[in-house]
């Protein structure tokens, strides 16, 4: 690959979610991994070289600011009611609140719950897997939005359980 290439994927990973990837193209693998604000680039050369490339780019710091002051806010709420339980991601997919686009959404702030109540969708690789509240309470807090890639175990809504 050529250097203004790696540049470019260097850039779509600062401005995307993904905090990993790996690209394999003629013998050279190219290993791109968000670490504490940092963007590292690993390129081994040549399967023969033992020698390894590595750049260090800083992520922008917009990028960074974002990322502290929603840490900001989250951390306050969680310690103001111990009552709260999460709701997680099971998976790693695309997180929607409603069953399609034309519909209602499942649940939203101050909807009462139940353990077998449907709160939101989980798309896996065209799977869309239904999650359940596994709790009874009130909705507080919807903490992704609708079509934003989650992580597993991410936390997804706040119930004030009863």
């Amino acid at each position: 690959m050529k250097i203004q290439e790696i540049r470019e994927l260097i850039k779509l990973v600062d401005q995307s979610s993904i905090d990993e990837i790996e690209i394999e193209n003629d013998g050279s693998i190219i290993k791109m991994k968000k670490q504490s604000g940092v963007t590292l680039v690993e390129t081994p050369l040549v399967a023969n070289v033992p020698t390894q490339q590595v750049a260090q780019v800083p992520v922008s710091q917009p990028a960074v600011a974002e990322v502290k002051k929603e840490a900001e806010q989250v951390q306050p709420q969680a310690a103001a009611d111990e009552n709260l339980h999460k709701i997680v991601s099971p998976m790693v997919g695309t997180f929607y609140q409603s069953p399609s686009p034309d519909s209602d959404v499942y649940v939203k702030v101050g909807s009462k719950v139940q353990p077998d109540t449907v709160v939101c969708i989980v798309e896996a690789m065209k799977l869309f897997n239904e999650i359940e509240a596994e709790v009874e309470g009130e909705i507080v807090e919807i903490l992704v939005k609708d079509g934003q890639l989650v992580e597993y175990g991410q936390p997804l809504f706040l119930v004030k359980s009863k």
